[in-house]
């Protein structure tokens, strides 16, 4: 007999006033593209880290971060205790190549969640 899969929750980060950068960048895309965005979020929710290429990579050298792709957008995440994602960053990706700084302030965004979670 199968089991059930437990189903990932995804949280999105908040900073210390409570607001979320990613959600807001969500919010603010049009209509299908936030769509795709959602669809991307319920197959992570859906199949947790088995969910690979061509929608979930991990960001290589950075430890924990991966990478959640809906069509341009990107969304940087990573897996917490608890079946949990921390959603840290999204943005449009517009070249080839992730920039340095779109890691970096995913990466800036986890130091400070795992810092409050302690």
């Amino acid at each position: 007999m199968p089991t059930q899969q437990t189903k990932w929750a995804i949280e999105f980060y908040t900073d210390t006033r409570g607001k979320s950068a990613a959600v807001k960048f969500i919010n603010e895309l049009p209509v299908q593209t936030r769509a795709k965005v959602r669809n991307a979020l319920r197959l992570l929710r859906e199949f947790g880290v088995l969910l690979q290429l061509p929608h979930a990579r991990p960001i290589s050298g950075h430890r924990k971060l991966w990478e959640l792709r809906a069509g341009t957008i990107r969304l940087f995440y990573f897996t917490h205790t608890g079946h949990r994602f921390i959603v840290l960053h999204a943005f449009r990706k517009k070249s080839q190549k992730t920039p340095r700084r779109e890691i970096a302030v995913a990466e800036r965004r986890m130091a400070e969640f795992l810092e409050r979670e302690t």
